[in-house]
């Protein structure tokens, strides 16, 4: 049986990669290893730090240990980490933004970035740069925070966390060609937009569809 072994910063972001996984690998077997502590410090100190790769080095190696086919790093305040860590653990890493801003760069030359994380903020903007890059694409990235959702969300006010974020989503749509949900956890809003004027992108099934693809590209080989 295939063994996958999310990471998660906070417990918002199990139960999307759940039904994720449940549409499209059901029967790989999935292990979930959070630690809220993570994203608290990080947001603390306002930036990825020293210690919090350590303490991502450990739980990768840990769910190394465990026999995981793959990893699947689900938050993108630390994605910048699982850069370092991919040299120093065997086991694949995918990071669960990644496969979305090579679409978001693909797609149009104004980026919208919706965080409702500001540390989440900086990294998803760098990665959308890196891909376009990458393909000598020329992109404006524009950002929004959306203050105060994500501590309504912590606080079990779902509404007042949509509220917030459908009004920051809806008044980027007029500067941008897509919008990119910089969270796992705004992914709940994407089908309450209805029909949007541009696209409106997010994490989870996407993170979900490359570790799919890496999983059948890692089995080809052997």
């Amino acid at each position: 049986m295939t063994t996958i072994v999310v990471v998660h910063t906070g417990p918002v972001t199990v139960q999307p990669l759940k039904d994720q996984f449940k549409e499209h690998l059901p029967d790989a077997r999935v292990i979930n290893i959070v630690d809220d502590s993570l994203l608290n410090d990080v947001r603390t100190a306002g930036h990825l730090t020293s210690e919090v790769t350590g303490r991502l080095y450990s739980y990768m190696s840990n769910a190394q240990a465990m026999g995981a086919d793959i990893i699947l790093n689900a938050c993108s305040s630390v994605g910048e980490a699982t850069d370092l860590l991919r040299n120093l653990i065997r086991t694949p890493i995918v990071k669960v933004d990644e496969s979305m801003a090579e679409e978001a760069s693909r797609i149009g030359k104004r980026i919208g970035v919706v965080a409702t994380v500001k540390t989440t903020l900086e990294p998803t903007t760098r990665l959308i740069q890196k891909k376009a890059a990458e393909h000598a694409r020329s992109i404006t990235v524009v950002e929004r925070i959306a203050d105060g959702a994500f501590d309504a969300l912590l606080a079990g006010d779902a509404q007042k966390h949509d509220d917030i974020l459908t009004r920051t989503i809806t008044d980027l749509m007029n500067e941008v060609d897509v919008v990119v949900l910089a969270q796992v956890s705004m992914a709940r809003l994407v089908p309450l937009l209805g029909k949007t004027r541009v696209p409106v992108l997010s994490s989870p099934r996407s993170g979900v569809e490359a570790v799919k693809r890496e999983l059948e590209a890692s089995f080809a080989t052997k």
